[in-house]
């Protein structure tokens, strides 16, 4: 049988640059998401988009989950659908629905349709702020999230270690810490995107956090989870990504190599956000031993180039 990859998620921004390595990879995909974003489809990937079967729908839907997975003969899974830190914090109850009842219904469902591979986002949100901030208890040092989202994420690797214990359903959960790149566009660390966006075109922007964390470019992100849900091991395996750490104004410093004298043009405000230390008991390269991350500096030149080389994608 030939691959055919369900991504949930798949008009998002992560979402869009998976599809957009399976598609050069010649691999059937089918796409599932709460909205569409067809304008970024256009953008990243160009006349394949409207090649791409999308179904608006949500992971709720059990009987729209069969149908897809029977309609489309779907192979392996990429699932990338969830509400964020935000969203999560507004209303914990949507949080929950939809990032751990929505898991489970395509846990469920990928074990009733025998799928081969299953990858799926977690988040260095799963840990907590600092190292020094966990707390201890009978001896033993947790360094638990402070947030909704990052609980739920935390549930969702549970839950597939479940998967796997008594329906045998093989999952690589991936860990990034902040994604950038092109086409970056919402929440609060998209700033740095943002920032290189505005460069390239000349223009102001303010970066509205501080601090230093780790950075993933989505062309790496994406390639990961193509990866691993091709080349699944056995077992309910979650994976970090290298996640290069830099500060704010070591961004910024990348974005003025790119474009000379772009940094009297971007100004730094805002909260210092948590780092999320991960322990770091199990990286990619354990899985994918010729895994390569990008730097920040070409990430950050390739997302420069990507809105320099084609002012229609802005």
């Amino acid at each position: 049988m030939s691959k055919s990859v369900l991504v949930t998620g798949g008009c998002g921004f992560v979402g869009t640059w998976v599809l957009r390595a399976l598609l050069k990879q010649g691999i059937r995909v089918v796409a599932l998401d709460a909205q569409a974003n067809p304008v970024r489809w256009q953008r990243l990937l160009g006349s394949d988009s409207v090649a791409v079967p999308v179904v608006a729908g949500s992971l709720l839907d059990r009987e729209l989950l069969a149908n897809v997975f029977s309609k489309h003969q779907v192979t392996h899974v990429i699932h990338l659908a969830a509400l964020l830190t935000p969203a999560c914090q507004q209303d914990p109850y949507a949080g929950c629905e939809v990032n751990v009842l929505g898991s489970v219904a395509l846990f469920e469902q990928a074990v009733k349709s025998r799928v081969q591979g299953l990858s799926y986002a977690s988040s260095l949100a799963v840990f907590g702020p600092e190292p020094d901030s966990a707390t201890t208890t009978n001896g033993t040092v947790e360094n638990r999230s402070p947030s909704f989202y990052g609980t739920f994420k935390k549930a969702v690797e549970l839950i597939a270690e479940q998967y796997w214990l008594h329906s045998k359903l093989r999952s690589v959960g991936i860990r990034p810490h902040v994604v950038y790149g092109p086409e970056r566009d919402q929440g609060l660390t998209a700033g740095p995107s943002q920032a290189a966006r505005a460069a390239a075109l000349g223009q102001s922007f303010q970066i509205n956090y501080r601090g230093l964390v780790g950075y993933d470019y989505v062309e790496d992100v994406a390639d990961a989870f193509v990866r691993t849900a091709f080349e699944t091991p056995e077992g309910a395996i979650v994976v970090d990504l290298p996640s290069e750490p830099a500060t704010v104004e070591q961004l910024v410093a990348a974005i003025d190599r790119a474009v000379p004298g772009a940094s009297n043009k971007i100004t730094i405000d805002g909260p210092t956000l948590p780092r999320n230390d991960s322990p770091r008991d199990r990286v990619i390269t354990e899985i994918l031993p010729d895994w390569k991350p990008t730097s920040i500096t070409d990430g950050i030149q390739r997302t420069v180039d990507f809105y320099q080389t084609n002012p229609s994608r802005c």
